[in-house]
């Protein structure tokens, strides 16, 4: 696309002559003979880059640049400054005011057009690096209007303009990233780095040098030094999540970077200084994982300066038609699609369903309906498990078809937290059973990740061959 350069000059040869050279080299161009002028021109769209004279009858061509850097739709907008007799103090002016560049008359068409051109280059690389970054801030944009969710958009304002360390508890899928990304955005450390650690995706004998890094030949392989994601994050925010999933020397030195400030590589003595805003988050109970030494009562009280909890789906039904349309809109940007209208009564059916998978799950069944529906998402795009005209006060009442039953034997007692393993123990092989052991496609069912799946089968002693053997 052609930029268009607007030329601000009282002298009518030197517009005339910029016109002729910037048109020869393929630019756009429109000129105006005061500043008063080229203000206006710039009320509307279309200007790409402005030349402006530093002297101008009634108001001065730098009086002009500071009411341009003013308007915030043209802040950045590329300003050369052009002058036949200006002083040192004037060309200083013009670039401490925001000029991108500055010369003198007579004019040398060749730096006028490297001058222009490199302008233009540098203002499309920070506006496709704007865009960039509000894509990516869109993709981890909390939403939701609920009280749950005011409540919590409150407690964000509190705390994320401190240093204080932040503890985000909450079930799988509810958005903790979100929120710990949140946190840096609205702090002091938003223009330093987010780092984010998943301490149950890296195992237990690498996530210290993955934290702390290490040096040459600290063990078989290290073939050189590396920074680890504590010296990653120094002057911005370290997420820890799933940190209750860290191991015991883990936490250990996690704990010390804490107290003093300081880490060490792996294989290295040497104490190296860090500022780390250190956010973390769990769908454990750690307060459960402290009284049965899984979990360091230390570490847990220097991680749960402020705890933050967020709400499950479940609780904030208002917020899943916003959800849906931002998942909708968001799935046709990133697949150059048409963004397709949904039904009213689709909205009200996946706003009754409790989500056990919460927002990750809903993500997951809005983005199905996206590629398997016709022009418009109706109610036969729901899938099987989405159908929720049917009674959903029923769904806990009575088990499906097909699955097995939570009922106990008679005489048989457990506690709550006993019931619901159970539950969900029973649920989970009801899901690998029917799908034929299929990892994948069970974690679809159950709308989990299958990393969780995982964890949860690790945890419930879930394995083939010993159920299949019963």
């Amino acid at each position: 696309m052609t930029a268009t350069i607007l030329v601000v000059d009282d002298e009518k040869n030197i517009r005339r002559t910029l016109r002729m050279v910037l048109e020869g080299a393929g630019f756009d161009v429109e000129d105006a003979e005061s500043a008063e002028e080229g203000l206006k021109r710039l009320d509307g769209d279309g200007i790409d880059l402005v030349i402006l004279d530093v002297r101008l009858p009634e108001m001065s061509g730098l009086e002009a640049l500071e009411q341009i850097r003013q308007r915030p739709e043209s802040r950045n907008l590329p300003v050369l400054m052009i002058s036949g007799h200006a002083s040192v103090a004037e060309a200083v002016s013009a670039v401490q005011t925001g000029a991108t560049d500055f010369f003198e008359k007579p004019l040398d068409r060749d730096r006028v057009l490297v001058s222009v051109r490199n302008a233009l280059q540098t203002w499309q690389l920070q506006r496709e690096v704007e865009r960039l970054r509000a894509d990516a801030e869109s993709r981890y944009e909390m939403i939701g209007e609920s009280p749950a969710m005011r409540a919590l958009y409150a407690q964000l304002e509190k705390v994320a303009p401190t240093n204080g360390r932040v503890l985000i508890t909450g079930e799988s899928g509810t958005g903790k990233e979100l929120i710990a990304r949140a946190v840096h955005r609205l702090s002091q450390r938003k223009d330093g780095p987010f780092i984010k650690v998943n301490c149950a995706a890296i195992p237990a004998e690498l996530i210290e040098s993955e934290l702390f890094g290490y040096e040459r030949g600290a063990f078989t392989g290290a073939q050189g030094r590396r920074k680890g994601m504590f010296e990653q994050a120094d002057g911005g925010t370290l997420f820890l999540d799933e940190i209750g999933d860290m191991s015991g020397n883990a936490q250990a030195k996690v704990l010390r970077a804490l107290q003093s400030g300081e880490i060490s590589r792996v294989g290295s003595e040497k104490a190296i200084a860090v500022d780390v805003r250190v956010l973390a988050a769990t769908n454990k109970d750690l307060e459960l994982e402290v009284k049965e030494g899984r979990f360091r009562e230390d570490l847990y009280f220097r991680l749960n300066v402020v705890p933050l909890k967020t709400p499950p789906l479940r609780d904030r039904p208002q917020d899943v038609p916003l959800l849906v349309k931002a998942f909708l809109r968001d799935f046709a940007r990133e697949n150059g699609l048409r963004e397709k209208p949904i039904e009213a009564e689709v909205l009200e059916a996946l706003a009754q369903r409790s989500w056990p998978g919460n927002v990750r799950e809903l993500k997951n069944v809005v983005e199905r309906m996206a590629i398997l529906s016709g022009e418009t998402i109706g109610m036969h795009d729901l899938p099987d498990e989405g159908r929720l005209g049917q009674a959903v006060a029923q769904e806990a009442a009575t088990p499906a078809p097909g699955l097995p039953s939570t009922v106990l034997p008679e005489g048989e007692r457990m506690t709550l937290r006993e019931y619901r393993e159970h539950a969900e123990k029973q649920y989970i092989l009801a899901m690998l059973d029917e799908t034929g052991w299929n990892i994948s496609r069970a974690a679809v069912k159950l709308g989990v990740e299958r990393t969780n799946l995982h964890k949860k089968m690790r945890t419930y002693g879930i394995k083939r061959e010993t159920h299949q053997n019963r």
